[in-house]
């Protein structure tokens, strides 16, 4: 079979060791007989598997015993509804800072709850998209707290300042940013991630919160999203999923053998560069975002001429470079290359780009 680079933004690919592994395992699981999938989440093998996981990813993130990790379900669409209902406390506003998509996603939600402000941080300039640094941002004094998505995976948008806001809650979405880069876990109060990009297969949704946080949510919270709750059961409120748990352990202790996030960072940069090299030194290929706010996750591009997308998708397809249509909102290419996308992956995009702008250019 051919070599098969999967360039989809979520879900997204995983590592080959992990699915190496996970194949080996699928069967007869640690001697057991029976799968991981098939076991009791309550069972003495399976609470170890959650444990290491946990302290995996406390390892990664350098994650401070002030915090708690929690392992839920719903997607980072349930933390939208989520967050206000733990996290308001008795406030009425709170402060959504609007860079994309996804950040406008969470504030639409969050309107069922209060009286939101959406805070619009986009700005263009001779044909260039940026962001505003976070010192310019308009903060509501009276806001519950600060949300904010570092990483808009539709519009290829990227926040790399951390945030130092005076007494201030910061949310952080950080679903396809996760894990590609170290980060200071003190600078925020609440981080949530859905696991399809970065972190395993879709349907585990992970919550670093500051335990100080977790309190007595809105009468209205369903148990399910109830911080509280879910931290007094370990997760395990009610049945979680569990092979997706087991897959996001191994690829946390794939991420450990890598040599961790400085050493992950260092080729996440590596591979953004040489696509984005490829785009800027082209007329053929254009991305129209400031290089300083250019996603390294999700790199957008469009052909000079729109009548050649289909054309460039089937021929990439045909060589095994998969899922590049850019999404319906914004159109063009969109490459995804997460942490599992190795950097041969992206040299064979580039060489087709290459080959393509050759033939039809």
């Amino acid at each position: 079979m051919n070599i098969v680079y999967n360039f989809s933004a979520g879900p997204a690919m995983i590592p080959k060791d992990v699915l190496y592994k996970a194949k080996k395992e699928l069967q007869n699981w640690k001697q057991l007989g029976s799968s991981i999938m098939e076991i009791s989440h309550r069972s003495e093998e399976f609470i170890q598997v959650a444990l290491e996981a946990e302290q995996d990813l406390r390892d990664l993130l350098k994650i401070p015993d002030s915090f708690k990790v929690l392992f839920c379900q719903g997607g980072a669409r349930g933390q939208f509804s989520a967050v206000p209902m733990n996290l308001l406390n008795n406030s009425k506003t709170a402060d959504y800072i609007n860079s994309g998509y996804w950040s406008n996603c969470a504030f639409i939600e969050a309107k069922k709850y209060c009286i939101p402000q959406s805070i619009f941080i986009r700005k263009t300039h001779n044909k260039r998209e940026s962001l505003l640094s976070m010192n310019q941002w308009n903060i509501n004094k009276n806001s519950a707290y600060i949300h904010y998505c570092p990483n808009e995976t539709i519009d290829g948008l990227s926040i790399y300042e951390e945030p130092n806001f005076e007494n201030k809650i910061i949310i952080g979405d950080f679903s396809s940013f996760i894990l590609s880069r170290p980060i200071n876990i003190e600078n925020y109060d609440l981080i949530y991630a859905g696991a399809q990009k970065n972190i395993g297969p879709a349907g585990i949704t992970i919550i670093i919160i500051r335990e100080k946080l977790i309190r007595n949510p809105s009468k209205i919270s369903p148990s399910i999203l109830d911080y509280q709750k879910i931290s007094e059961h370990n997760s395990m409120f009610n049945t979680p999923p569990t092979f997706s748990w087991y897959l996001s352990g191994l690829v946390f202790k794939w991420l450990k053998k890598q040599g961790g996030l400085k050493k992950i960072e260092k080729l996440n940069q590596k591979k953004s560069d040489l696509l984005y090299k490829k785009i800027d030194d082209s007329d053929f290929y254009i991305n129209e975002i400031n290089v300083k706010n250019r996603s390294k996750m999700n790199v957008v591009f469009h052909l000079i001429e729109p009548k050649l997308n289909q054309i460039f998708l089937k021929k990439a397809s045909e060589l095994g470079l998969n899922y590049l249509k850019g999404h319906s909102i914004v159109g063009g290419m969109r490459a995804s290359i997460y942490n599992a996308m190795p950097l041969e992956g992206v040299q064979s995009l580039i060489k087709f780009m290459s080959y393509f702008e050759n033939r039809y250019g």
